[in-house]
């Protein structure tokens, strides 16, 4: 979350769910030839996750979940920080 990529992944896992079977299948196609050139350990697992739809809102859930804890964090760690730098004004300030 460090990029902030949530929503561009989130748009993007949207728009290709109703082509994913599709796109499974093409993975499985190329799988000789990429796994010629490239050593890729998880290639088939993949291929294989991608052809329900099921797996692939699981992982849009995920997502969703991971943004919305991570930007829970942050959101905890200004309001500290807030209320760090009022309570050192305040010790600052004549009386």
């Amino acid at each position: 979350m460090r990029y902030r990529m949530t929503v561009p992944a989130i748009l993007f896992l949207e728009s290709v769910k109703p082509l994913s079977f599709v796109g499974s299948q093409a993975l499985h196609f190329f799988e000789p030839m990429v796994t010629a050139v490239f050593t890729v350990p998880d290639y088939e697992r993949f291929a294989a996750l991608m052809e329900r739809r099921e797996n692939l809102e699981a992982l849009l859930v995920a997502i969703e979940r991971k943004d919305e804890a991570v930007r829970l964090e942050e959101r905890e760690r200004r309001d500290r920080e807030r209320a760090e730098k009022k309570a050192r004004a305040n010790r600052k300030e004549p009386t």
